[in-house]
């Protein structure tokens, strides 16, 4: 218990930086829409945008006249801040205390490795809660000036079920190779790199429908912001694929770093 609250300590300047970076995305998101909100004239400015970045950001396929559908093509740029803060929290929290020289300190307690993993992970997942909290009161506010309706608050509210998913992904993810990997300095920078490879895919799967398969590399392309809209619902077959994933990061985590020769 001792762990965990030193963890969410050690991370809330962390936890507050990537709250304001959320708050300012919200901010100006919701500045750029009263431009648009009731003036479909401004949409013609899609028309000299590429087809293909239109089609991969389904610019199209929201009315961005309105809050909520405005709101649908922002669930991307919030589903990769969330998920660039998870996956670099949960590769951090072991691969730190080789950095700082403060992992002998923490095996002197009298705790095991895996107790070690379950407290920082633990913290790690509050602090994922707690940022998901900050994304969604900071987006009702946001759109509060807008009168939205009852379809904006329940697509609101599925959209962050499916970003409290996508955060766990990479946080089980970051967690697997801040415990895997021989060399922590090498962690940070793979966990944020398997990221953007695969925000990059969820783009290029939108580009044709040759390279749809591609989306089941890309937990990015797990919750169509679309099909939330319209069909009020979440893929349960990808609910189960992410839930895999994070179990077999999980127990890759527990497995690897009770073997690993520490770096000290």
């Amino acid at each position: 218990m001792n762990i965990f609250f030193r963890e969410l300590k050690a991370n809330f300047r962390s936890l507050l930086i990537w709250s304001g970076i959320v708050l300012l995305l919200v901010l100006v998101g919701f500045a750029k829409f009263s431009a648009y909100a009731g003036n479909p004239e401004l949409l013609a400015i899609l028309d000299t945008m590429p087809q293909a970045m239109i089609q991969a950001m389904s610019l199209r396929a929201f009315d961005l006249t309105t809050v909520t559908g405005f709101y649908g093509v922002m669930f991307a740029y919030f589903a990769l801040m969330l998920s660039i803060a998870s996956v670099m929290w949960g590769s951090e929290f072991i691969s730190k205390e080789e950095r700082d020289k403060t992992v002998e300190f923490s095996l002197s307690l009298p705790v095991t490795r895996g107790r070690l993993i379950t407290a920082k992970t633990l913290a790690a997942v509050v602090d994922c809660i707690v940022l998901l909290i900050v994304t969604w009161v900071g987006t009702l506010m946001g759109a509060a000036t807008y009168q939205p309706d009852s379809e904006f608050f329940g697509f609101v509210a599925l959209s962050m079920l499916a970003l409290f998913i996508l955060q766990m992904i990479f946080l089980a993810i970051g967690v697997f190779l801040g415990c895997a990997m021989k060399y922590y300095k090498q962690a940070n920078s793979m966990a944020v790199s398997i990221l953007l490879v695969t925000f990059f895919l969820s783009i290029i799967s939108g580009l044709n429908k040759n390279l749809e398969f591609l989306k089941y590399f890309s937990p990015f392309n797990y919750f169509n912001p679309l099909d939330m809209l319209n069909k009020s619902r979440i893929d349960i077959y990808f609910v189960f694929l992410s839930a895999g994933i994070i179990a077999v990061c999980m127990v890759g985590a527990y497995a690897t770093y009770s073997k690993r020769d520490l770096y000290i």
